[in-house]
């Protein structure tokens, strides 16, 4: 099965991984953080505004590839800090607020400056 390899420049990209990949009826997000396409800088300091960008980039890149939220079976999201979590919680509610996906939650391993979160997503579109 050939996969494609999807982008768009309404998120954050970079050359050494695709923002997203199709096999088949599945969609793939890789890791996305909250910076600011428009900027290229973090949406701000705290958890909430990391975690709202970074949803809002996974969405841009799902849009991209014909998929959109309601098609993501499972979410990752990984956290700089585990008092984080409440916070995070409450603006992904806001995004999946009834019938969510599965979803794990882990620490982030890398030390990023300034990064909080990092979210990736598989959907299913068939």
């Amino acid at each position: 099965m050939p996969r494609q390899i999807v982008s768009t420049a309404n998120a954050p990209s970079s050359p050494l991984y695709s923002q997203g990949v199709e096999a088949g009826p599945y969609f793939v997000v890789s890791g996305i953080v909250g910076i600011d396409p428009m900027t290229g800088g973090l949406a701000g300091i705290t958890i909430g505004e990391q975690c709202r960008q970074a949803l809002a980039n996974c969405k841009a890149i799902l849009e991209a590839g014909g998929a959109g939220l309601e098609d993501v079976i499972e979410v990752g999201v990984l956290l700089r800090h585990a008092g984080d979590f409440a916070g995070m919680n409450d603006e992904y509610a806001r995004w999946f607020s009834s019938e969510p996906p599965a979803r794990y939650v882990a620490k982030l391993g890398v030390d990023l400056p300034g990064v909080l979160v990092s979210i990736r997503m598989t959907a299913f579109t068939a």
